[in-house]
């Protein structure tokens, strides 16, 4: 049964999608911004050339301790040693390795994880010995900057040199950006890069703002769901660009 469009859980930056004219779906329980009333070519444009997307609705689960790579393992996920990296999982999920000892792992971009959901099933206090869970979706906010100009862009408010040709596909910064401590994991949609930006929930509505003003140089603007998947209808296209 559908859930009530006044029952559906709100991301903090609802009211900022709103004041952009966002419209809505349910996804997972939670109202998640569909669109910004754009044609859908529109739509799939502005994610080419530079979109900014909340995805903060969309399951993640974290994981500290010195047994968690055995114990993920055992779960069915698998990582390898280097930190600071990305690993794309079977289901579309990825496991981003913090740290020896830190991983998060995040749903695929259409919002689904079948991954998470088994990992979070299968943990316990008793059972994961050397393995805590971190509650990411709670205590986090997960926005997606995508385009053709996302790197040119990010580089006014990033120290780290974040281009393709210097921050490989699947890499991971523990950097700032706009004066706040953000996770940076780049993984591209198809033709255009991607990154994902994980900071404190409690900076969500900061965060956005700064990078919306940031983008305004390159006419940057929020983008939702469908025209993130767009780029994904796009995503096996050979002419994707190199790292």
């Amino acid at each position: 049964m559908a859930i009530p469009a006044e029952e559906r859980r709100r991301s903090p930056l609802y009211r900022a999608l709103e004041a952009h004219g966002a419209r809505f779906e349910a996804l997972g329980g939670f109202a998640v911004a569909s669109e910004f009333g754009r044609e859908a070519a529109a739509e799939a444009a502005q994610a080419e050339s530079l979109g900014l997307a909340d995805l903060t609705s969309f399951p993640r689960i974290g994981f500290k301790g010195w047994n968690i790579v055995p114990w993920l393992a055992g779960a069915g996920a698998e990582m390898g040693e280097a930190s600071n990296r990305a690993y794309p999982q079977a289901d579309g999920t990825r496991i981003a390795r913090l740290a020896p000892g830190e991983a998060l792992v995040l749903a695929d971009r259409s919002g689904a994880g079948s991954l998470i959901q088994t990992l979070d099933e299968a943990w316990s206090m008793a059972e994961a010995d050397g393995c805590f869970r971190v509650a990411r979706d709670e205590t986090s906010c997960w926005l997606l900057l995508a385009g053709a100009h996302a790197p040119s862009m990010l580089a006014k408010v990033c120290a780290v040199d974040l281009r393709p040709q210097a921050f490989a596909a699947d890499a991971i910064a523990q950097t700032n950006v706009a004066r706040l401590n953000v996770i940076v994991v780049r993984g591209d949609i198809g033709r255009a890069p991607a990154y994902d930006l994980i900071t404190d929930l409690a900076s969500a509505v900061y965060l956005w703002g700064a990078l919306l003003d940031a983008m305004a140089e390159y006419d940057g603007a929020p983008i939702g769901l469908a025209a993130i998947r767009s780029l994904l209808d796009g995503g096996d296209e050979e002419d994707a660009p190199s790292s």
